[in-house]
């Protein structure tokens, strides 16, 4: 059975190596502490602070197991080696809604760099998966929870250019 391939950016690489360098490094032993502390409180079941602390470690392990796996199966998209005109992840693209003057700009990435507030959506959106693969001057039907819309592309840029 194939592993399952997480595309992103090499930014978004190097942001999850640090975040592990980060869980494992620092937050990882913070909890083991606050577990030991909370340890020396006494009678353990009735012990909100370990209980809390153990909960945290929990969710620390799951991220870092998460993370590692992500790591191990990152599919870097070098969109410098993707033909200027066509959306990939790590350009934006610009585009305006057919009949209308509005116009979005967005950086597709990999899902777990995502941040629709500053203009990055996934790879796995509705919006992205219409745009991946098409190019500059295409008119795409876009099909969000929203409804149905046609968009044309204006421009393709490099994230950061």
């Amino acid at each position: 059975m194939a592993e399952k391939v997480y595309p992103m950016t090499a930014e978004g690489k190097d942001k999850l190596q640090n975040e592990l360098k980060n869980l494992k490094l620092v937050k990882r032993p913070e909890v083991i502490e606050r577990i030991k502390v909370a340890r020396s409180f006494g009678d353990l079941s009735e012990n909100s602070e370990y209980d809390a602390a153990k909960d945290e470690q929990s969710a620390v392990e799951h991220r870092i197991a998460q993370i590692e796996e992500m790591l191990k199966y990152a599919q870097v998209i070098d969109a410098g080696s993707v033909d200027p005109n066509e959306v990939s992840i790590g350009k934006t693209v610009t585009f305006t809604e057919v009949g209308t003057d509005d116009s979005e700009i967005y950086t597709i990435v990999g899902s777990d760099e995502s941040d629709p507030l500053s203009g990055k959506i996934s790879n796995d959106s509705p919006i992205a998966k219409a745009l991946l693969g098409k190019k500059k001057g295409d008119v795409v039907s876009i099909n969000t929870p929203g409804g149905l819309f046609e968009v044309t592309i204006d421009e393709v840029t490099t994230s950061g250019k």
